[in-house]
């Protein structure tokens, strides 16, 4: 399977009109963003767990990075409320579960494989302008708030990739709402606009340079 594929084009999924599909595992929904492959891909992905819902215990070959977007995320390790910011990296094992339910956004099969940062951050509650996730010579993860009314030239330098977590900005005269997601090829230079209450995105870039 591919969706959204081509990484020297621009790339927008809205929430709102990208339906849920069933994963293999009972009660585990997906809404699909980009993906190259079938079970096993390199893709972004909002995932639903509904209660109770787990997946077998598998392994991250190309790893995975996640978000908390409601709920509680957990596995051998723990558990993982609203804003917890996890990478788990090449050749790690889990078995993730939501006992009360949960929505990530996540990506797998996207690390160089030499990365073996274990990553667990817990960033509820965080206001600062640029919350700082992750940075190596690859690629920069970081949570940003943008003012109302305001235009963002957000750091795109090897491609951007941005997620909407509150609010809503204009990129391209394209309307981004909560759960919209965006990619920027390498050499875009973006000019957003944020709307009557401003922003605050999950925000990656650098690391869509050697693949466009």
């Amino acid at each position: 399977m591919k969706l959204n594929a081509d990484f020297s084009k621009r790339a927008a999924v809205h929430f709102r009109d990208a339906g849920w599909v069933a994963s293999p595992a009972a009660g585990v929904e997906r809404r699909m963003l980009d993906r190259i492959g079938d079970e096993v891909a390199r893709a972004t992905t909002i995932v639903r767990f509904a209660p109770g819902s787990a997946f077998a215990a598998h392994t991250h070959d190309g790893g995975e990075e996640y978000l908390v977007l409601e709920g509680v995320f957990q596995d051998e390790t723990g558990d993982f409320p609203v804003g917890s910011y996890v990478r788990n990296p090449p050749t790690s094992r889990h078995r993730p579960s939501a006992k009360d339910g949960a929505v990530i956004l996540v990506k797998l099969h996207q690390f160089y494989p030499a990365d073996r940062a274990q990553v667990h951050l817990d960033t509820a509650g965080r206001v600062e302008a640029v919350l700082p996730l992750f940075s190596d010579a690859q690629e920069t993860v970081r949570i940003e708030t943008w003012p109302a009314g305001a235009e963002v030239a957000p750091e795109a330098e090897g491609g951007l990739e941005v997620f909407v977590l509150e609010g809503g900005f204009v990129e391209g005269g394209e309307n981004f709402a909560e759960w919209d997601w965006l990619r920027l090829p390498p050499g875009a230079a973006p000019r957003i606009r944020t709307g009557p209450e401003g922003a605050r995105v999950w925000a990656k870039s650098g690391h869509l340079a050697n693949l466009a």
